[in-house]
């Protein structure tokens, strides 16, 4: 004990200057929107780094499972190639003008850009993905992220080189999504319980829900395509409050082994975002 105090002592202006350091960097950090986002991509950084080398050692014990998955996604890509699909025979010749093709009419509204999970929660209340694929490789803010069985989250902070993604397992997260049998919309969320379940609200009791009917997102959605795969249904209980349902759906994605994803890059979210939220201001 004497001896600390002696070394307390000895060292008193020079620990005195790293507190008083730490103190200016968590002001800075916490008052000021420049410095809060410059701490912020600089924290990223650093993380994503360690996770991508921590990620290479798990990434090898999983790769049965990525190979399986990856084989999965080729058969299903494969089954819709054109030359799978042919034309009955008839003695009718039809013409059809195709010149639209090649008009302004016709344009890419999704782009795909794969990336490589090398950060993973899911026993947090908010729960969070590092991605190795940031700004200089095209990725934003709000691009929606899919994986090999269905989807994963939204992308809600980009460095350089990598970027985080609120997963499907966060109290946050809000998907809006719909049953395949009839286009049923409802809203998909995590209670902060099991991560392998979700809750679906918003489907009304008119709604004929089964055990095992599949749940989509949405038409509504400015991050994801519609007709991605968020889960089946596990369980259905009606809400006494209420005239809706709240149903248990299985995930369709595994949390906990997932190793590649795709980052949904959608050319018109600023324009359709930018426009509802004015609505909203307007109201």
């Amino acid at each position: 004990m004497k001896n600390i105090f002696l070394f307390i002592r000895r060292y008193f202006i020079f620990l005195s200057f790293l507190v008083l350091q730490v103190i200016c960097i968590v002001t800075l950090s916490t008052y000021s929107r420049t410095h809060e986002a410059f701490f912020s991509t600089a924290a990223n950084e650093v993380t994503g780094r360690i996770n991508s080398q921590y990620s290479g050692v798990s990434t090898y014990f999983n790769l049965k499972e990525t190979n399986r998955q990856l084989a999965e996604e080729n058969a299903r890509l494969r089954n819709m190639l054109a030359q799978n699909f042919q034309a009955p025979d008839s003695s009718i010749a039809q013409v059809t003008d195709s010149s639209y093709r090649d008009s302004t009419t016709r344009y890419r509204k999704f782009t795909y850009l794969p990336a490589h999970v090398v950060g993973n929660s899911v026993s947090l209340p908010a729960n969070y993905l590092t991605l190795e694929r940031g700004s200089k490789q095209g990725v934003e803010k709000g691009m929606a992220v899919t994986g090999p069985q269905g989807i994963v989250g939204v992308v809600v902070a980009v460095s350089d080189n990598y970027s985080k993604v609120m997963s499907l397992l966060n109290r946050n997260s809000k998907v809006s999504s719909m049953l395949k049998k009839d286009n049923v919309t409802g809203s998909v969320e995590w209670d902060g319980n099991d991560p392998s379940y979700l809750t679906l609200k918003g489907i009304p009791r008119s709604a004929k829900v089964v055990k095992g009917d599949t749940v989509l997102t949405s038409n509504y959605s400015a991050n994801y395509p519609s007709h991605l795969m968020v889960g089946t249904v596990a369980a259905v209980n009606s809400d006494p409050a209420t005239n809706f349902y709240t149903i248990k759906v299985k995930t369709a994605t595994n949390f906990f082994s997932i190793q590649y994803v795709n980052i949904i890059a959608n050319k018109r979210y600023n324009e359709q975002t930018e426009l509802e939220n004015q609505q909203l201001k307007n109201q």
